[in-house]
C-alpha cells in the first residue's frame, strides 16, 4: 500500500470531473492510492466504466436529496457544495486519519473550491490547488481588485461601462464587461454567487503549496507570466498517455510501460452520458477533413428557432457533419423537427448521436471543423488534435476562450447574431465555409498541436512540471 493517500476533490459537474479525473488517473499510475471524492451520481456513471486502477476510490460526499435533480439549474447544487460538503469532506478527513497506515498525506481540490484548501491548511495536510480553465480565467479573478479601481467594475462585480473591452498582456484574450465569468453565469442571484466565490477563492488558492492547471505555457505565455505561480502540466489527456517508467526515472510506478493504459482511457474519464461509438464507423467511410463535428457540452441548451436555423445552416453547407444532439436538450417540438430532418437529408449526410467519444472522434482524420461551446476540456481537445474552431461559446469562460481561439491563436472564427439574438443559417453556412475552405486555419492549428504536444514530452514544461509535483507529493 502506498503511504502517500491523496484526497481529489472536484467541483461536482462534468466540466470539472473530466480533467480531475484525467489528473487521478495520470497520478495512479505512479502507485499513489487516490480517493476521489465527489457526487453520488457521478459516481454512478463512473463506476461502471473500466477507467479506474484499483487505487483510485471513489467516495459519495453528496446526493440528489442535498444538491438537486437538475443539473441544468445549479442554485441549489452551488449552495450544497458550499454548505453541505465541507463539512462532510472534514469528517472524512478525521475518520480516515484515525487509521496511521491510510493518513490523507495531501488534498488536491478544484480551484473553485476555496474552503477545501482552507480546511486542509488547518488540518496540516499539504495541498494543491487544480484550475480546469484556462490560466487567463484565474488571471482575471486575481485582477478584481484592480478592476473595481480602475473603475471598469463596481464591488459586486456589476460592469460600470457596459461593453467595455480591455486586455491585460498582448497574448491574453480581449476581455469584455458583458462577457466576464460572473456577467455570463445565469441571473443576478448566481452572478453575484459567482463573483463572491472568486473573490474569497483568491488568497486561499494562493496561498497553497501548489497551484496547477490544465494548460500550457506557449498557449498562455501572458497568463503565465502575470501569475506565475500557476504551473501548467496540460494538456491531461496527452499526459495520461505517457509511460511512467520513463518520466520519474527512480519512482517504481504500479503499472509497467507493457501495461501502461491507453490514450483511449481519458475520453470517458468523466463523460456522463452513454457515448455511440457506432458514430466512429460512420466517420470511416468519410473522405479526409470533410466533416464538421458539432457538440455543445453538457450545459447549453437552445430555443426552437435557434435549434432548426443550426439544422438548416448546416443542410445549407453541404457538408458531411457530425452533431451531438443531447436527449435532455430535446423537447417534443425539437424531437418532430429533428426526425423530419434527418429523413429529408439521409444518414449518409448526416450523424446525430446523444453523445460522443469525443476524443475518438477529434482525432479522427476525417474531422474538417469543430462547432463549439468553447468550455475549457473541448478546447484543449481541439487543439491537441489540430481542429479549427468555430466559436459558439454559452455561458462563463467560454467567451474568453472563444478571444483566445480568434484573436489569440487564430484557429477558428465566431458568429455574429441578428437583433434577435439568434445566430441564422446563413452566417452558420458562411462560417463554416470560411473554415473549412481556408487552408490557413490548419495550418496554425496543426502547429499549434505540436507546440501543445511538445510539451509533455521529455523537455517540455508541462513534462517537467508534472515530475515536479510527482516528487512534491512523494516528500513528506
Amino acid at each position: 500500500m502506498s503511504k502517500h493517500h491523496i484526497l481529489m476533490i472536484p467541483y461536482p459537474v462534468q466540466g470539472h470531473v473530466i480533467p480531475l479525473m484525467e489528473l487521478a488517473q495520470s497520478l495512479a499510475k505512479y502507485g499513489f492510492k487516490i480517493t476521489f471524492a465527489t457526487h453520488k451520481r457521478i459516481i454512478n456513471y463512473l463506476g461502471g466504466k473500466n477507467i479506474l486502477h484499483d487505487q483510485i476510490h471513489l467516495i459519495s460526499i453528496l446526493d440528489e436529496s442535498e444538491s438537486g435533480e437538475d443539473k441544468n439549474v445549479p442554485g441549489k447544487l452551488s449552495e450544497a457544495i458550499f454548505k453541505v460538503m465541507p463539512g462532510k469532506i472534514e469528517k472524512l478527513i478525521q475518520e480516515t486519519n484515525a487509521y496511521k497506515d491510510d493518513k490523507i498525506t495531501s488534498v488536491i481540490a478544484d480551484q473553485s473550491l476555496g474552503w477545501a484548501l482552507e480546511l486542509a491548511a488547518k488540518m496540516g495536510i499539504k495541498r494543491a490547488a487544480f484550475l480546469t480553465a484556462a490560466a487567463a480565467n484565474l488571471v482575471l479573478g486575481f485582477n478584481i481588485p484592480k478592476l473595481i479601481d480602475d473603475g471598469i467594475i463596481d464591488t459586486n462585480g456589476t460592469p460600470a461601462i457596459k461593453d467595455h473591452t480591455f486586455q491585460f498582456e498582448p497574448t491574453m484574450p480581449i476581455m469584455n464587461t458583458s462577457d466576464l465569468v460572473w456577467t455570463r453565469m445565469g441571473n443576478l442571484t448566481m452572478q453575484k454567487i459567482i463573483f463572491d466565490m472568486m473573490v474569497h477563492n483568491n488568497k486561499a488558492v494562493k496561498s497553497a503549496d501548489w497551484l496547477i492547471c490544465n494548460s500550457v505555457y506557449d498557449l498562455e505565455p501572458g497568463a503565465f507570466n502575470l501569475a506565475p505561480e500557476i504551473v501548467p502540466i496540460g494538456p491531461l489527456l496527452a499526459s495520461n498517455c505517457l509511460d511512467p517508467s520513463m518520466s520519474l526515472p527512480e519512482a517504481e510506478p504500479r503499472i509497467s510501460s507493457r501495461e501502461s493504459p491507453n490514450c483511449e482511457i481519458s475520453s470517458v474519464a468523466g463523460s456522463f452520458w452513454p457515448e455511440e461509438s457506432t458514430c466512429l464507423n460512420w466517420l470511416d467511410q468519410q473522405p479526409l477533413c470533410s466533416v464538421v463535428y458539432v457538440a455543445f457540452g453538457s450545459f447549453t441548451l437552445f430555443n426552437e428557432s435557434q435549434f432548426q436555423e443550426l439544422a438548416l445552416g448546416l443542410e445549407l453547407t453541404n457538408m458531411s457533419f457530425l452533431w451531438v444532439v443531447r436527449t435532455d436538450a430535446l423537447d417534443a417540438k425539437t424531437d418532430v423537427f429533428l426526425n423530419f430532418f434527418m429523413d429529408r437529408i439521409g444518414k449518409k449526410k448526416g450523424q446525430i448521436v446523444s453523445w460522443a467519444p469525443q476524443l475518438k472522434v477529434l482525432s479522427h482524420p476525417s474531422i474538417g471543423c469543430f462547432v463549439s461551446h468553447c468550455g475549457w476540456n473541448s478546447t484543449i481537445e481541439a487543439i491537441s488534435n489540430g481542429i479549427p474552431i468555430l466559436c459558439w461559446p454559452y455561458f462563463a469562460d467560454q467567451f474568453m476562450n472563444q478571444s483566445y481561439i480568434c484573436d489569440i491563436w487564430k484557429v477558428g472564427v465566431g458568429l455574429k447574431k441578428e437583433a434577435n439574438g439568434i445566430i441564422n443559417r446563413v452566417e452558420i453556412k458562411h462560417k463554416v465555409e470560411q473554415l473549412m475552405g481556408y487552408v490557413e486555419f490548419k495550418k496554425r492549428a496543426l502547429q499549434f498541436k505540436e507546440m501543445a504536444m511538445s510539451s509533455v514530452k521529455g523537455g517540455g514544461r508541462s513534462y517537467q512540471n508534472f515530475i515536479n509535483f510527482i516528487q512534491w507529493i512523494k516528500s513528506s
